[in-house]
């Protein structure tokens, strides 16, 4: 009988031991999963600013193309 008491007085926190670092390796691995799917977001978003940038340059550069062919007209006007 005092070997099971013996037995269970380190096996118990042996255990207890074993959990809490499998969970705390868990946690991290969960968190690097999260902060990898946060940085594809990210990526994401300025992907999509840098496109929407150029976008804007270019509708930009024909406004200005229209402004110089209207201002030439009304030169010609004058």
């Amino acid at each position: 009988m005092s070997e099971n008491i013996f037995f269970a007085a380190f096996f118990f926190p042996s255990l207890a031991a074993v959990i809490i670092f499998g969970m705390k390796y868990a946690a991290a691995i969960l968190e690097a999963k999260v902060r990898l799917k946060q940085d594809d977001a990210y990526r994401d978003i300025a992907a999509k600013a840098a496109a929407s940038q150029a976008e804007t340059a270019a509708t930009l550069a024909q406004v200005l193309a229209r402004l110089a062919g209207l201002e030439k007209v009304l030169k010609e006007v004058e």
